[in-house]
């Protein structure tokens, strides 16, 4: 099974959604991208279909976007 992928850019409401998702589903079923410490993924997760973060994508490709706490563009600069 592949595991869930969480995107945020580091803002309290990234970071509240985070340990929600690690809670919910486990730290070892759930990759962190924090945009703040790594950038190199920003592509991959609008390739995913991230509008906003804070978005988790799921192993079947689906995008779970969380109380909107900054759109793609705004993370991007």
């Amino acid at each position: 099974m592949s595991k869930s992928v969480f995107y945020h850019a580091g803002c309290p409401v990234c970071v509240s959604a985070e340990h929600d998702i690690v809670d919910l589903v486990g730290a070892d079923n759930v990759d962190i991208v924090h945009f703040g410490e790594d950038m190199s993924r920003f592509d991959e997760a609008e390739k995913a279909g991230v509008k906003s973060v804070p978005a988790l994508v799921t192993p079947n490709g689906n995008v779970l976007h969380i109380n909107f706490g900054a759109s793609m563009a705004d993370v991007k600069g």
